[in-house]
């Protein structure tokens, strides 16, 4: 394995002989000859021709003497030679006699061709039996010691180590402790770090003699928020019966881990940061939450517990086990945090989830002011957070709609992750890694909490559902989105993104075509006929056919009038209108989906006079509905804005509008709430303007108010079984609280 080392103490510390630093060293004097009757050895230590010996063939007990294989075997009544002694060796005869031969020293070297002397032939063969005792010397003592080296212990560090990653039990045969003590503490650290991988690397190896100390890094992954927790640690070994063991100890796992302790993740998420009104104030208000949690130590079966938690709200058992194990056992963990519906959905089958306790609190979380606007928290358990990939973690939350959506990450900051030692007691001793999170940062809209609270006083009031949006006319920013849902259904997409049919409160867009293309004037007599008909398709109205001023028309709202007076607007006047007050315009800018309206051009004439009077393919949302109020307000249309300040430049104003016109319209408007359909919303003092619209839903109906008063427009609606309803009087109920 790459980057490991061993290091083995000096042969004098292990009371061992030191290497033989040549092949002349001398020999101990215990030692006897090898090779066979003198024959020279090669670098091997074996004659010539014959096989080396096993590794380990010939290894040594204590106090034993090495010879080589069949060399000085004693027969019996055999003398051994004396320590040092030369062996003798048979005389040999000399050439005609029995004189034996006598040491000289070699002479010049033979000519060719002529027979070396005998004498010359004893010397060579003297020098060549010194060299093979000698080197039979060295082979002895490499036997003997080992040549220098000895068993290392690091083949089984390393076993140990990958053992420990991937199986437990062979992990535990390794140390001198029961292999199932060993098994469980292993798998228990895993579990106790929730983790969900783990690396092991061994960086060296020091023997000393029958001991030996290895050390390690540790990487590893934890399910929190992708962590990694890297540590060193380290682990001693013992010789045993010729073979290492891993000493085992809690220390091997961590060295911060002493007898009876253990690991632990602690994960604390902040809480999640506010949504906040124009003036800094949250939002969000204190409602009822219930906190569902367990204490791990009281647990009879943290898996049991799991897996009944995980069915009776849809996670994955594997995540919520792995959060209870590694939790401090005598802390009370959140498993999750409940809104009041979903609390109650559940209620009747949290008794089968054994060990479940349920925390009654008062959170900022799942109730606010401007809904449509601020958007939905969900809880840990949500299947969103599943769907997005996101792990199963006690106290995440998710934005489900609006700013808390678009704004998650900002909004949720980011927990803080432990890991810490926990004793028998369940006390923590100390931690040994720490990521701090950060809080989440608060989003602040433009949303007044003076016009907010007029809107939702204003819907209190009435028995029906309802909206209502208000903006800045002279800005655009939104400063109130309210709802009230009580006996009418309320319109999918919520007040900023729900696409309605706007009825005769769009004519304001309509007489604004009229008048400045000068089609007609304020004054100029139009029929209010009961019914008419335009390019084969009849429109009514409870009008009698009398002839009025259209202004009359124009407040009474009087739908046959602006039918019969599209017949004098081409497709293209009224596009051009439509466009100058912003309807259609790209408003992906915004934080939120909002709709800013959709007139698509009429095929024909029945299809432009259906989008004079607001039907037919005209869709609008309240919010598209209020920047036409604002815009006839102010005399030119602003894109709205939510967020203050706004993190993109300044938007321009569009085009702005026909002076005249707009003049035109705000006498038109005035007089539909003085003496007109919209007279509900008439209030003393500073004066309202508007328009008003009956929509037939097909499952009820649904009253428009579209006007302002000083620099606030809104649009508002009414929903109900029955047409007796009335925006205009929602309309003046708001303008009373938030205007004076």
């Amino acid at each position: 394995m790459t980057g490991r080392r061993i290091v083995s103490s000096p042969a004098s510390e292990r009371g061992g002989h030191a290497r033989p630093r040549g092949p002349f060293a001398p020999r101990p004097r215990d030692s006897r000859a090898s090779g066979q009757n003198g024959e020279t050895l090669d670098q091997n230590g074996t004659a010539p021709g014959q096989d080396a010996t096993a590794p380990g063939q010939n290894d040594l007990l204590p106090g034993q003497t090495a010879r080589a294989p069949g060399q000085n075997d004693l027969l019996p009544g055999q003398t051994a030679t004396a320590p040092g002694q030369r062996a003798a060796r048979p005389a040999r005869p000399a050439p005609g006699g029995g004189r034996a031969a006598r040491h000289v020293a070699p002479g010049p070297a033979p000519r060719p061709g002529r027979k070396s002397s005998p004498a010359i032939r004893r010397a060579k063969r003297s020098r060549i039996a010194a060299l093979a005792i000698v080197a039979v010397g060295v082979l002895v003592i490499g036997l003997a010691t080992g040549f220098g080296s000895e068993i290392s212990a690091e083949p089984t560090a390393q076993a140990f180590l990958f053992d420990w990653q991937q199986q437990y039990a062979a992990a535990g045969a390794l140390t001198m402790a029961a292999p199932g003590t060993v098994t469980a503490d292993l798998r228990g650290a895993f579990a106790q770090l929730d983790a969900t991988q783990l690396f092991l690397s061994m960086n060296s190896v020091v023997q000393h003699g029958g001991t030996a100390e290895a050390s390690f890094t540790a990487t590893v992954d934890l399910a929190q928020q992708g962590r990694v927790w890297t540590y060193h640690g380290r682990f001693g070994l013992r010789r045993v019966n010729g073979g290492w063991k891993v000493e085992w100890a809690p220390g091997v796992v961590n060295p911060s881990l002493g007898p009876g302790e253990r690991l632990a993740v602690v994960t604390q998420f902040p809480v999640r940061a506010s949504v906040l009104d124009a003036k800094g104030d949250p939002l969000q208000l204190p409602a009822p939450a219930y906190v569902l949690g367990v204490w791990p130590e009281r647990l009879s079966s943290q898996a049991a517990t799991a897996q009944a938690f995980a069915s009776l709200t849809r996670l994955q058992s594997g995540p919520v086990l792995g959060q209870i194990a590694a939790a401090p056992p005598h802390q009370f963990l959140p498993l999750a945090t409940l809104d009041s519906t979903t609390y109650a959905s559940l209620r009747s089958r949290l008794h089968d989830v054994p060990g479940l306790v349920v925390r009654p609190e008062s959170e900022r979380l799942f109730h606010a002011e401007a809904t449509g606007l601020v958007g939905e928290v969900g809880s840990e358990i949500d299947q969103r957070l599943r769907a997005d990939g996101a792990l199963y973690a006690p106290g995440t939350t998710v934005g489900l709609s609006g700013l808390e959506q678009t704004y998650q990450r900002q909004l949720l900051g980011t927990p803080t992750t432990e890991v810490v030692v926990v004793n028998s007691a369940g006390a923590q001793t100390g931690v040994l890694a720490r990521w701090p999170g950060t809080p989440g940062t608060p989003v602040r809209t433009t949303i007044s909490p003076t016009v907010q609270n007029a809107a939702l006083a204003a819907l209190d009031g009435v028995s029906s559902s309802g909206e209502i949006v208000a903006v800045q006319a002279s800005t655009g920013q939104v400063l109130a989105v309210a709802q009230h849902q009580a006996s009418g259904a309320l319109p999918a997409g919520g007040a900023l993104n729900a696409k309605l049919v706007p009825g005769t409160a769009f004519t304001i867009v309509s007489a604004g075509a009229l008048v400045s293309n000068r089609l007609v004037a304020v004054s100029t007599p139009i029929s209010c006929a009961n019914s008419f008909m335009v390019g084969g398709q009849t429109f009514t109205s409870y009008g009698t056919g009398e002839q009025k001023p259209f202004s009359t028309d124009f407040a009474e709202g009087c739908g046959t009038a602006f039918a019969g007076l599209s017949e004098r607007l081409t497709a293209s006047q009224f596009a051009q209108v439509v466009k100058e007050f912003g309807i259609g315009s790209d408003w992906s800018q915004l934080p939120v989906p909002a709709f800013s309206g959709s007139v698509p051009s009429a095929a024909g004439d029945a299809a432009l006079a259906a989008e004079t009077i607001g039907q037919g393919n005209v869709r609008m949302s309240l919010l598209s509905m209020a920047m036409v109020a604002a815009a006839v307000d102010s005399g030119s249309w602003h894109v709205p804005q939510v967020i203050q300040p706004s993190p993109d430049p300044p938007s321009k104003p569009g085009t702005a509008l026909d002076p005249s016109m707009t003049s035109a319209l705000r006498g038109l408007m005035r007089g539909a709430v003085r003496s007109g359909a919209a007279q509900a919303a008439s209030l003393p003092g500073l004066q309202v303007y508007g328009q008003v619209g009956l929509v037939h839903t097909g499952s009820g109906w649904m009253s428009w108010f579209v006007g302002y008063r000083g620099d606030i427009a809104i649009a508002a609606i009414e929903s109900g079984k029955t047409p007796q309803l009335s925006a205009a009087a929602l309309a003046g109920a708001f303008f009373s609280k938030a205007t004076r």
